[in-house]
């Protein structure tokens, strides 16, 4: 009896172990634009998926790649950073969802340099996006 106890654990483990050595970390995202600020009611929505990659997103695929290829990309800003104050535009996105694994809601706006510098980074998550105060 105490054999075929051990032999059930084992396999229970082996099996559970097999399930998530193997596994990538999801990652899963709800984009929402509101090209002319969240106050207007016109806003659009994306969702992207990665492993295996799919949702509404324009070429999912190369956007995953592009994602999963940057370092913390919805780290936060640090505190007490100095911006320059320029306006580049109303556009507002916010990205939720998760990301590797880790829950993450990222707000995107132009109002002043450091939110275009961000915006900039992160406008290939939100089609129509322009985050370039020259345009």
């Amino acid at each position: 009896m105490a054999v075929l106890i051990a032999v059930l654990l084992a396999a229970v483990a082996c099996g559970a172990s097999q399930g998530t050595a193997g596994s990538t970390p999801t990652t899963e995202l709800t984009i929402t634009f509101w090209p002319e600020g969240r106050d207007a009611e016109e806003s659009k929505r994306w969702t992207l998926r990665c492993s295996p990659a799919a949702g509404t997103m324009p070429r999912a695929a190369a956007t995953c790649a592009r994602l999963l290829a940057l370092t913390k990309p919805f780290a936060p800003q640090r505190k007490n950073l100095v911006c320059t104050d320029i306006f580049g535009g109303p556009q507002q996105a916010v990205i939720a969802g998760r990301y590797k694994g880790e829950r993450i809601w990222t707000a995107l706006g132009l109002r002043n340099g450091c939110q275009i510098a961000r915006a900039k980074k992160l406008a290939f998550l939100v089609p129509g996006f322009s985050a370039n105060p020259n345009s």
